[in-house]
This record gives structure tokens, sequence and C-alpha cells, in this order.
């Protein structure tokens, strides 16, 4: 195939030019095969985009690989030892290693993804990124502040390999301020936000959900790529963009924040015991698990709940007739509604509201439950696949 850039006749499969690193137009969108030999499809809105992602752990490939998810030809850049998440054998207490010595932690971080191994400290493996860096349009780097710089990785000295990249920076703390070189997780991230006071019972201590900053600053980094490459192309300038866990998780609790500070009243954490609309809550079934209710306009659909439940009693006790009288006696009414649930199954719950549009109720489903539900199925949020090492 010829190149149009500089008439180098490549090989019939090639995707760039041998001679200039162009990118072959007939041949933008062939798959590429992946670090343990498995083909990787590429279509989708960034077909034909090359992304160099130095990165490890999991905010900055949470980012590139929902770039890869859109079709993006992702090569991750790994040191001779490989990324820190291939050993991460336990995460919040379980096994995270699968058959074959695949680690699961890893697997779930980097799917569609090619792999290269560098020794970055040595000169010649910075001229390697160097040379990918000019026939690419993305680099990733999560690195702490001052890392990428001193090894030759900066935004100013990749732009003199190409102009036109977008740089995609993941720190803990933003690129400025007195805290922009600490070094920082996911964990760190969330206390510094603020939200380890989101979520958990009212007992003064905070609560974490694990991996949060991590996996909502990867998403907040590719918005900024995309952002990136919008710009490139119809301005034709490339350009740095930067996520932070702190900024990332402020976003993603904006109006708690928002409300909070425009009225100084802080949203507190209630014990679901003290629930203050005992229609917003979940309770526990006979068979241990839990069903959750989301009717906010309690007066609306109180009537409607006590029929459903066979409690059309409560409609006519005094301290339940309207949101404020429910919200005055919560407790007593959370105690009923317990008593209520614990004597059926969640699946004969599940069936009795099915269909009953006047009650707004899911189950509380684990990790376990989703592979089987048919809504998540329905509308592929998983798929089955056959892995090359741990297979179907």
């Amino acid at each position: 195939m010829n190149c149009t850039s500089c008439g180098r006749n490549n090989r019939q499969d090639a995707s760039y030019c041998d001679g200039c690193g162009s990118r072959l137009a007939g041949n933008a969108s062939q798959a590429g095969n992946g670090a343990n030999g498995e083909a990787i499809g590429k279509t989708g809105p960034l077909d034909g985009i090359r992304v160099i992602d130095w990165t490890m752990w999991q905010f900055g490939p949470v980012s590139t690989m929902m770039l890869a998810d859109l079709g993006a030809e992702v090569i991750k850049v790994e040191s001779l030892d490989g990324d820190l998440g291939r050993q991460f054998n336990r995460v919040a207490g379980a096994s995270s290693v699968l058959p074959g010595g695949i680690n699961s932690y890893f697997e779930c971080l980097n799917r569609q993804k090619k792999s290269i191994a560098l020794d970055l400290k040595n000169p010649k493996g910075v001229e390697v990124i160097h040379r990918l860096v000019a026939k690419s349009d993305v680099f990733v780097e999560n690195f702490r502040n001052g890392v990428a710089e001193r090894l030759g990785l900066g935004y100013d000295d990749l732009i003199k390999h190409n102009p036109k990249i977008v740089y995609g920076s993941a720190t803990g703390y933003g690129p400025k301020g007195p805290d922009a070189d600490k070094p920082a997780f996911a964990l760190t991230g969330e206390a510094r936000s603020g939200s380890l006071w989101w979520a958990g019972p009212d007992d003064g201590v905070p609560y974490s959900v694990g991996g949060m900053a991590d996996q909502m600053a990867g998403i907040m980094l590719s918005y900024g790529v995309l952002g990136g490459l919008v710009a490139r192309e119809r301005m034709g300038i490339g350009q740095k963009v930067d996520a932070s866990h702190l900024g990332s998780i402020m976003w993603l609790g904006g109006m708690r924040y928002g409300m909070a500070l425009l009225t100084k009243n802080a949203p507190a954490r209630i014990d679901r015991s003290l629930a203050r609309n005992p229609l917003w809550n979940y309770y526990k079934c006979k068979d241990d698990r839990w069903i959750a209710f989301s009717m906010n306009q309690s007066d609306r659909y109180w009537p409607f709940i006590c029929k459903a439940i066979d409690r059309n009693d409560l409609m006519e006790d005094k301290r339940f007739d309207s949101m404020v009288d429910r919200t005055e006696n919560r407790r007593a009414l959370v105690e009923i509604l317990d008593e209520v649930f614990i004597n059926r199954t969640r699946e004969e719950w599940a069936e009795l509201f099915t269909g009953n549009e006047d009650i707004i109720w899911e189950r509380v489903q684990d990790a376990f439950d989703l592979p089987n539900d048919p809504q998540v199925i329905a509308n592929n949020y998983i798929v089955d696949f056959d892995h090359p090492v741990v297979g179907p």
C-alpha cells in the first residue's frame, strides 16, 4: 500500500507507513494484537486514533480503556517489571488472581490495549516513546508532577515531536497549588474532597466505598482528552488536559457541595432507622436480601405502598397522615415496615411489586446478581468473551 505522504510502498496489512509513520488511510481501522496475542477489533468513533498510554494502577488505565472502548488504538507502555497493578493480588480482602497467573485487577482496567515494555531510565527507551508520539494523537500519563519532565516525557518535551499531540495528565490534587506535587491514591483524594462523609451511618467515622476517586477521575480524564481531540480537529492545535482525584470527586458531588455552600447546611448522613422519608429507604427481607424504595414524593405514594403491602390500617394512623408526620415519627414507621418486609423473600416482594407503576422500588443487588439481570443482558452492560488464558 502506497503512502500518500512520502510515496513509500508498504505491506498490504500495514496501518502506518514504515517510512514516515503516517497513518495509511486504507488500513486505519485494522485490528491489532493485545499483550496476550488476542485480536483487538477497532470500530467506533475513535477508530484511527492512536493513544500512547503511560499509566499504571487504576486512574490512568481507566481513562485510556474508555478511549479503547470507543475504538482508539491504545498502546500501553510498561516498565520492564510491568504495571504494578499486575502484582495486586488482593483487592478489598478478596483474591484478584485468576487461573494461569492472570490478575483480574489488571485485566479489568486494560482491555483492548496493546502493550510494550520499555526502560524509560535509558535514553533509548525514551527515544522509542518520542518516535511513537510523533505518529500518535494522544499521550496519557498518571505519574506525580515532575516525573514525566525529568524523563523527557513532559508536555513541553513531546510537542517538539508532535505539536498537535493531546497530552492527558492524571494527578492527585491538580497541576497547581501547594500540594500539586504531593503523592496520592484514590483514598487520599476521597479524603481531601470531603466524600468520605457522604455515606455510611452517622457515627462520626469516615466511610469509603473503595476506588471511587480512581474510577471517576479516569472518566473525567477521558472526557478531557475527547475535548482536546475535538479542539484539534476544529482549530488544528494540540493541548495539555488534566484531571485529578480531588477535582473529579468534587465534581461528582457537585450538587451536594453546591447546596451545602449556598445554604450553609451540609446534608447529614442518616442511619436507615432514622430515614427522614421512610419511603426513600431500604428494607431487609426474609432471605437476608434487601429491597429499596425511592419515592421522594411521600404524600403521593403513601396510599399505594400501604395497599401494596396490605397495610391499609397505616393510612388511618394519625402518626403517618402526612410527610411531616411521617418524618416526625420516622423511627416508628421504619420499625413497622421492617416487620412487614422481613415476612417475605426479596423475590416474593419483587413479584408483588412488578408491574405496579405506583411503587418505585428495586432489588438491592450485588456484583454476582448482575450477569443474570435481564436488563443488564439486554443492554450489553456485561458481556461474555473467550479470554486467551483464562478461557470463556
